[in-house]
């Protein structure tokens, strides 16, 4: 009876209780909590399984599905053209909060050293999306270079036609059974999400917070105009549906996104919930992973503009509308070369610091408190490429939007 009961409750509503359930006794526990981080470990362990092979079969597959190269070529030029359209509103969203609230106050920076990373040129971007050796990468989870790997598969096996239909029979079974092996790994969602935040909130207890109260604030407000006005109002607007309807069912993968911080790690999430809006399939398998690797408004957009602004202020720098536009440029530019993995967007504030002539040894501070604002900024990520398979699906024909408006959710597209 009980387990029964437990079935009939919406996944969302599970992940919900883990996550409110975790923050409680993290606060509760304080740093004792971490002997609950197993749980959230072996989660994540469990999705990062997942993610080579289900980005490379899905990719292959939703290639393979999608029909001709005039049908590819339109459908990617319309996504990328939206990854890039955000990403600017996001830089911009972020200047205007960070230059709106006084963050810095007598706050003085800590002596630590922080070397500068070796950042690769644009030229050298390119070179490294192309692999050397694609089971190296599929063996080191190089998911850009998988990718491009995946999808040059996927080209030749449309160009070679007829003759290599038994390896895109293969590559189909390949894909139902990891989109199988998926549903189940996703069972432990709850649990994942429970262990990681009570050990978030137990490592990080609000007395660590409070002198970059501001900073983290700014950041989270940024962020919420953004998933709120930004994509609500894309959904509401360009694709005619309910803001409310598409956040109700992202928040499995928003809050999965938001305790994992690593948009890959979400992958396995925030497609079935694509699937429960009315997503089809190939487009969510293409979307979504290359949204996880391009699509970073909260990582290459809001976290940099205010991450630079703050840092400025500190220092008592005073920035011009040029050093504006250079961050604003450089947030959405460098943002396509932004890993989907925690911590990444410091390798993008590293860019844009240098750009406007910053002091590095202004990370160190914020660092000491990445994993808080890496968390928004991932739910941020996440939300993004869900609106974007909502979006760009509507005008493509590959969104049900009966299935869209339909009141179920997630919890009944998944096995008993």
């Amino acid at each position: 009876m009980i387990l029964d009961t437990f079935k009939r409750i919406p996944f969302w509503q599970k992940v919900l209780a883990g996550f409110i359930l975790g923050t409680l006794v993290g606060v509760a526990l304080g740093s004792s909590a971490v002997v609950l981080k197993p749980l959230g470990d072996l989660f994540i362990s469990a999705i990062k399984m997942l993610v080579a092979p289900l980005v490379f079969c899905a990719i292959v597959v939703s290639i393979t599905s999608l029909g001709g190269q005039t049908n590819l070529t339109r459908l990617s030029m319309k996504t990328l053209g939206l990854f890039m359209f955000t990403g600017t509103v996001a830089s911009f969203i972020g200047l205007a909060v960070g230059s709106l609230i006084d963050m810095g106050g007598s706050l003085e920076l800590a002596t630590s050293e922080v070397r500068e990373r070796d950042i690769p040129g644009f030229t050298q971007v390119l070179l490294n999306m192309i692999p050397v050796n694609p089971f190296a990468s599929l063996a080191e989870g190089k998911v850009l270079q998988i990718i491009v790997f995946a999808a040059l598969v996927g080209i030749a096996i449309n160009a070679v036609g007829e003759k290599a239909e038994p390896l895109k029979k293969v590559m189909e079974a390949s894909s139902e059974v990891m989109f199988q092996l998926t549903r189940m790994v996703l069972k432990l969602t709850p649990i994942g999400v429970f262990g990681l935040m009570a050990w978030v909130v137990g490592e990080y207890g609000l007395s660590t917070l409070l002198p970059l109260g501001k900073f983290i604030i700014a950041i989270y407000i940024a962020a919420l105009i953004h998933i709120i006005f930004v994509y609500g109002g894309l959904v509401k607007f360009a694709a005619g549906l309910s803001p409310i309807k598409f956040f109700r069912k992202a928040m499995p993968a928003q809050l999965v996104a938001f305790s994992t911080a690593s948009s890959f790690g979400t992958l396995p999430a925030s497609t079935r919930c694509s699937e429960s809006m009315g997503v089809s399939k190939r487009y969510s398998a293409f979307v979504l992973p290359l949204g996880a690797t391009m699509n970073m408004d909260g990582c290459g957009g809001i976290y940099p503009a205010i991450a630079a602004i703050f840092i400025a202020q500190i220092y008592g720098i005073p920035l011009d509308m040029t050093d504006y536009m250079l961050i604003a440029v450089t947030a959405t530019v460098a943002s396509v070369g932004t890993a989907g993995v925690p911590g990444s967007a410091m390798v993008m504030l590293t860019v844009t610091l240098g750009v406007i002539g910053l002091p590095l040894e202004g990370i160190a501070f914020i660092a000491a408190i990445d994993r808080i604002i890496d968390m928004i900024r991932t739910a941020t990520n996440v939300t993004g490429d869900m609106m974007t398979a909502v979006v760009i699906g509507k005008s493509e024909g590959q969104l049900d939007v009966a299935q869209f408006n339909a009141e179920d959710g997630i919890a009944e597209q998944q096995p008993n």
